[in-house]
């Protein structure tokens, strides 16, 4: 079998502390965990096929209409969803950023063109991506925070792409997966322009903000109710669980916990950011609950022999031996991989 390379591989470092994957610091609630044990009772059924409880939910805690939701086994099952529905002759994509993008446009027949983020801009998407944006760009994928560098596009701009993404007749996918974690969230995501732009996707997770990675649950809005049936078309039925359905309606009760991990991150960053930084190594601008940062090659390897997982992005396309990411987590486990790269 031909690996995926991601974070997380705790299966083969069952010893290590895993700072290679990008949870919330605090855990997966105890009340998410109650609701998806509590529903193995109802697994003599077949799933909500039309998710009702978890819909109602996301539409109080999203502000937007039921209908303009879509759900998906994990953020990355709505990402191909998304390309085999649309099926794209074009599309343009930051270089580097999630590689499932790719993958997914590859799999629907998409031929792609990169938007190279430089290392001397920050690896920030910058106004030269409306040049970029041409009438022949029927997609534009972007991730905001953007994975792995954790950069953010401003208002400002993301306005001035969504402007440039309607002239251009550009269907406009964003990936919000982890404004959870960032300051100042209702600034930075395009809900409000949903409404009046059908050709505008937001991709959202319970993945990083509830610490659920293994029970697999992410989301879609959109306006374009025809493009979300057609998505739903494209996988089989019932293709979010009893469990992940239940712990995805727990999960949103949660508000309390979401701002106290948000407060968490943004001093542990900063913290992470500054000491990083005393040890030599160059860091990048993150706003999410994690560091990208430049060292020397070979940490990854050496981290793992003090027991500490880092996310080696040599992988990434746009990236090369050398460049780390690094999560959030709790003051201890901080200074335990401070220690470790030390």
């Amino acid at each position: 079998m031909k690996d995926k390379i991601h974070g997380g591989d705790v299966y083969r470092h069952k010893n290590a502390l895993d700072f290679s994957a990008n949870m919330n610091p605090l855990g997966t609630p105890e009340a998410v965990i109650r609701a998806a044990a509590e529903s193995l009772r109802e697994i003599h059924n077949y799933p909500d096929i039309r998710m009702e409880a978890l819909r109602q939910g996301l539409s109080a805690y999203e502000q937007v209409p039921e209908d303009y939701l879509v759900c998906g086994n994990g953020a990355a099952e709505v990402i191909f969803m998304l390309a085999l529905a649309l099926r794209p002759r074009r599309a343009l994509i930051p270089a580097p950023t999630f590689a499932e993008y790719e993958q997914a446009l590859r799999l629907a027949g998409t031929e792609i063109s990169y938007f190279e983020l430089k290392e001397e801009e920050g690896f920030r998407v910058t106004e030269r991506i409306l040049e970029a944006i041409t009438p022949g760009t029927e997609f534009l994928m972007l991730c905001n925070p953007n994975n792995p560098t954790g950069t953010l596009i401003e208002p400002e701009l993301m306005g001035r792409i969504l402007e440039r993404c309607r002239r251009t007749d550009t269907f406009l996918a964003v990936d919000e997966c982890f404004q959870d974690f960032i300051e100042e969230p209702e600034r930075y995501t395009l809900k409000a322009a949903l409404k009046d732009h059908e050709k505008l996707f937001l991709l959202k997770a319970f993945t990083k903000r509830y610490a659920m990675a293994g029970i697999r649950l992410g989301y879609g809005i959109c306006s374009d109710l025809r493009l979300l049936e057609a998505m739903r078309d494209c996988v089989q039925p019932w293709n979010v669980s009893i469990p992940a359905q239940a712990a995805g309606a727990a999960a949103l009760r949660e508000e309390a916990y979401v701002e106290k991990a948000r407060e968490i991150v943004r001093t542990e960053r900063e913290f992470l950011r500054k000491r990083l930084g005393e040890l030599g190594f160059q860091v990048y601008d993150s706003r999410a609950n994690y560091l990208f940062f430049k060292g020397p090659e070979g940490l990854t390897e050496k981290a793992l022999s003090r027991g500490i997982l880092i996310r080696d992005c040599g992988n990434y396309r746009g990236l090369g031996p050398g460049y780390y990411r690094a999560a959030v987590k709790t003051h201890e486990e901080n200074l335990k991989l401070l220690e470790a790269l030390a």
